[in-house]
């Protein structure tokens, strides 16, 4: 096995063989904090290279289907596919609204076959919990992807912090001890104070990199599930929304009969109708 020279740089070999204690201590979490951010990474690659997989071999099978509620009514299952629990929530709300269960039964192709169709008012309820298994999908492929950015945006703080501290120790000694302050003397807190600097850098570039990269990738599974969600929508709508139902058309003009007006008569004590008749009679 290569020696720890081979890897680490003549200064950063340097720094570390003169740290003090406030200097491991901040190495120690910035190294737990890039193992913590590289298994939410790593971890979270695997799981969306098998949920994308078997998205895949479920729209391959929904496209495949002659009906659009084959799959629900032989029970297919896809645990790890996003747009099989989106097809499953809504086609249980479908269901609900078509035959009153949300579960196929035995008799379930039997009575779908005599049901008759929805309303656009029950396909708006069908709608609304589609995008809400969207979003419960969505919620799901981002999960635990906080602890990647909290390590790609604290990694360099806490590195800056590590080499203030190691600055001001160092300034601190060197003004107790009487010593001229050449640079010999400051090497090598100085170089410990940068140590963190650079380790934070070490933690956060690389995180970055594989945050941006899941960040795009669940940014594109999230806009496919929505496409899917269209789609699944536009289905339903052509095969099972009764679109004869209209609004109940405004009354006509005579519908509504003629404006009731308040009899004049000549005794009205409104001083208006009053002058206009003395108007009258001087004419």
């Amino acid at each position: 096995m290569p020696p720890l020279e081979f890897f680490l740089s003549p200064g950063l070999l340097y720094g570390l063989e003169h740290s003090n204690l406030t200097c491991w201590v901040i190495c120690g979490v910035l190294a737990l904090l890039s193992i913590t951010s590289w298994s939410v990474i790593l971890s979270k690659h695997f799981l969306l290279s098998r949920v994308q997989r078997a998205n895949l071999i479920f729209l391959r099978q929904f496209r495949e289907s002659n009906h659009p509620l084959e799959l629900f009514q032989q029970r297919e299952h896809h645990e790890f596919s996003s747009t099989y629990h989106i097809y499953h929530a809504s086609c249980r709300e479908l269901s609900w609204y078509l035959l009153g269960e949300d579960e196929p039964s035995a008799t379930f192709a039997a009575r779908l076959q005599g049901a008759g169709r929805i309303t656009p008012s029950q396909m708006s309820a069908v709608q609304t919990a589609m995008e809400r298994s969207v979003a419960e999908a969505a919620l799901r492929l981002e999960d635990r992807m906080s602890v990647a950015a909290t390590a790609l945006s604290g990694a360099p703080f806490l590195g800056l912090l590590g080499t203030v501290w190691g600055l001001l120790d160092t300034f601190s000694t060197m003004t107790h001890v009487g010593e001229p302050a050449t640079l010999a003397a400051m090497a090598p807190g100085i170089t410990t104070a940068l140590v963190t600097t650079v380790l934070g850098l070490l933690v956060a570039v690389p995180s970055m990199v594989g945050y941006n990269y899941l960040v795009n990738r669940i940014r594109g599974m999230v806009v496919r599930l929505d496409n899917f969600a269209s789609e699944l929508s536009a289905g339903f709508d052509r095969t099972f929304v009764d679109h004869r139902f209209s609004n109940e058309a405004l009354p006509s003009m005579n519908g509504l009969g003629s404006p009731s007006m308040p009899a004049f008569t000549g005794t009205s004590s409104s001083p208006l109708p009053a002058a206009m008749h003395a108007a009258h009679v001087r004419a």
